[in-house]
């Protein structure tokens, strides 16, 4: 798979945007806050239909105007398509292939995928429960794309239960309702988290040996629930919690147990990484999960997805970058953003095309 060209229109500080990709690696440089980022994040959303930096598709059109254009042609087993983005909120976006409008976002998806790896994922273990739980559910979605369904069907419900707790007069029936659909869309999602982190353990514990000189990961997927359990006995026991707790959540106006609460934990050598480890260690940690996101995808797919470096590099030592750059197979398309060049060997900068950027603009 490989991307061919990107069109952007009034997509962040993008009036105009237009390039075509003619190497397996594009080096995008440029100071501080002129748009570099900006391109990762058009071609990130194309893959999963979200961003990885804001929440309303409205942040992502350019100041002043209502709607934003993000064009693509993709080559995938020796076809082209195009892919096609409108986002005119508060209407629905509108999804195109071939020219063609999709009613249906998986109908869309799995077209192109990507790994994103940007400076903010190093703070990873650091950030807050939200911030690992966001990183595993794009994760996911890329794998599984109907996860997307099920993890806003959970948070439908979620929120549903959330506004009817805060009202103060409960109707216990009507609240065992709400309980049961919260049972059984939470095991749905943690299912498939956990799932999915099975697998990407497998991949990373190797990485991380390899990196850090013989340093043991593991990988906990943290939960009320602890048993690990098909998804219907799941939701029997997430139902059979809630019910132990409706006392608590009554009192509270909240909901206090589900996917939502939960969080993933990492352990060097059964230490406790987001306490005890260095930044060095954390920084081989999230390094390894993303090269094992990467391997994933090709895994499930028949095709190499996108890599997106966002800056990262300058912040890995050199241990770490040759690491990351040499693992990297040939057919594996590279987008790269840096300030300058000065952190990449002459001998990677060899056939690699390079951009140049400033203000929103390709510079020659």
């Amino acid at each position: 798979m490989k991307l061919k060209k990107l069109v952007l229109k009034n997509f962040r500080n993008y009036d105009e945007f237009n390039y075509d990709f003619n190497s397996q690696k594009t080096l995008i440089i440029g100071k501080n806050a002129q748009g570099k980022t900006n391109i990762l994040e058009a071609v990130y959303y194309l893959c999963t239909l979200n961003s990885n930096r804001i929440k309303k598709d409205s942040e992502l059109i350019t100041f002043n105007k209502d709607m934003a254009n993000i064009k693509a042609v993709v080559e995938k087993s020796d076809t082209e398509l195009e892919l096609e983005v409108v986002l005119n909120p508060p209407k629905n976006k509108i999804l195109k292939v071939n020219g063609l409008k999709k009613t249906k976002s998986k109908d869309f998806l799995r077209v192109l995928s990507s790994v994103s790896f940007s400076t903010s994922d190093l703070l990873l273990l650091r950030g807050e429960p939200q911030d690992r739980r966001k990183w595993l559910d794009l994760a996911i979605f890329q794998v599984y794309p109907l996860y997307g369904e099920k993890l806003a069907k959970f948070n439908k419900i979620r929120l549903q239960k959330a506004n009817y707790l805060s009202f103060g007069s409960i109707n216990f029936d009507m609240l065992d309702i709400y309980n049961r659909q919260m049972a059984v869309s939470s095991a749905n999602v943690i299912y498939l988290r956990r799932k999915y982190l099975k697998e990407l353990e497998k991949t990373a514990i190797e990485k991380q040996y390899s990196i850090s000189d013989k340093e043991n990961l593991k990988i906990e997927y943290r939960s009320i629930v602890k048993e690990d359990l098909p998804a219907g006995e799941l939701s029997e026991l997430i139902y059979q919690k809630l019910n132990e707790i409706k006392d608590e959540e009554i009192r509270k106006g909240q909901c206090l147990l589900g996917a939502h609460r939960d969080d993933i934990d990492f352990y060097i050598n059964d230490i406790d990484a987001k306490k005890f480890a260095s930044q060095g260690q954390q920084r081989t940690i999230v390094l390894a999960l993303k090269l094992a996101e990467l391997q994933i995808l090709k895994d499930k797919l028949s095709y190499s997805p996108l890599l997106l470096l966002d800056d990262v590099l300058a912040e890995l030592d050199s241990l770490r970058q040759n690491y990351l750059l040499n693992s990297i197979d040939d057919d594996v398309q590279m987008i790269i953003t840096s300030t300058d060049t000065l952190v990449f060997k002459e001998e990677f900068l060899k056939n690699v095309d390079i951009i140049k950027i400033s203000g929103g603009k390709i510079i020659k």
